[in-house]
């Protein structure tokens, strides 16, 4: 057994619904501006752009129920997200054989720090500083693909409150789950753990202090998180 000159840092891992067991994440792969509607909302054209990717840290998943408001930060926005959990890996995975990689799905947000996004994307920079940070991604105990099969649509619900802000429908996807674990095993090599955040609809816009946000899909297991 190896000797470490520092105590290892915890495996991140999220619940899974019904179970006593927990899903090991190996990395949080985000892909961007994924929903026609939200891309011109945020000022591209969706039909020009092939898709892109940014990162996570596997511990900015936070399955508390609770989203400490960031410091350094005026402006935070939600975005409601379906997400993928890998059961496999691979290189150049074809999109016909993607599906078989999946083990489950779960809902999640990617919590954004939008002032500082923009100030990052003004200078040419990258935008971990606004998208990667600690509870940056809140999320739901997944649901296994073995018991709800392969969603390509359905609505995709977010309410503040209890006033809805994001609504969608998986359907509106541009690129496909086969798709993106397609694209994505192009460029690294995918593995069992990695989970895949597959963009959101519309209607992003700021959280404060004493929010509640409550995320609904289908049958999988609803995201409510406070914002504290």
């Amino acid at each position: 057994m190896s000797d470490y000159v520092i105590a290892p840092p915890p495996q991140a891992a999220l619940p899974i619904a019904g179970s006593e067991a927990l899903f090991p994440v190996r990395r949080v792969y985000c892909i961007g501006r994924n929903y026609a509607a939200h891309a011109v909302e945020m000022g591209h054209d969706p039909d020009r752009e092939p898709p892109f990717f940014f990162q996570k840290t596997p511990d900015s998943l936070d399955a508390s129920g609770q989203f400490p408001y960031p410091v350094q930060s005026e402006d935070v926005h939600h975005e409601a997200e379906l997400l993928v959990a890998l059961g496999k890996g691979g290189r150049d995975i074809a999109e016909a054989d993607a599906l078989d990689h999946v083990w489950g799905y779960g809902l999640a947000l990617d919590m954004t720090r939008r002032d500082l996004q923009g100030i990052a994307k003004k200078a040419g920079r990258p935008w971990e500083i606004g998208k990667s940070f600690e509870h940056a991604a809140p999320v739901a105990p997944l649901t296994p693909a073995s018991e709800i099969g392969h969603p390509s649509e359905g609505a995709l619900t977010l309410t503040v409150n209890g006033d809805v802000r994001q609504s969608g429908d998986l359907n509106q996807m541009i690129w496909k789950i086969p798709e993106m674990i397609a694209h994505l095993s192009q460029y690294y090599t995918l593995a069992a753990g990695d989970v895949i955040l597959t963009g959101t609809p519309s209607g992003v816009g700021p959280v404060v202090r004493g929010d509640v946000l409550e995320l609904t899909c289908l049958s999988l297991t609803p995201l409510r998180v406070e914002v504290t």
